[in-house]
């Protein structure tokens, strides 16, 4: 079975962090892809090991990614 997951990718210094907000989850890398792709891996492992319990415990059922224009002075 396959998840469709929201994942968000910053640059973070010398590499770029990915978070995945449904879970909470995030890990790094390098690049992009391989932040993503070491995602991924968390991901896979987390549903791999998680009891059910736990991931409808962690898992948010709706995100959403917006803008928000704020004042700055």
């Amino acid at each position: 079975m396959n998840r469709r997951l929201t994942i968000i990718i910053e640059k973070e210094d010398d590499g770029y962090v990915a978070l995945c907000p449904e879970v909470d989850i995030a890990s790094q890398g390098d690049s992009i892809l391989e932040a993503k792709d070491n995602l991924r891996e968390a991901l896979e492992l987390f549903f791999e090991t998680a009891s059910a319990q736990e991931i409808s415990a962690r898992l948010r059922k709706e995100v959403y990614i917006t803008q928000l224009e704020v004042a700055v002075s």
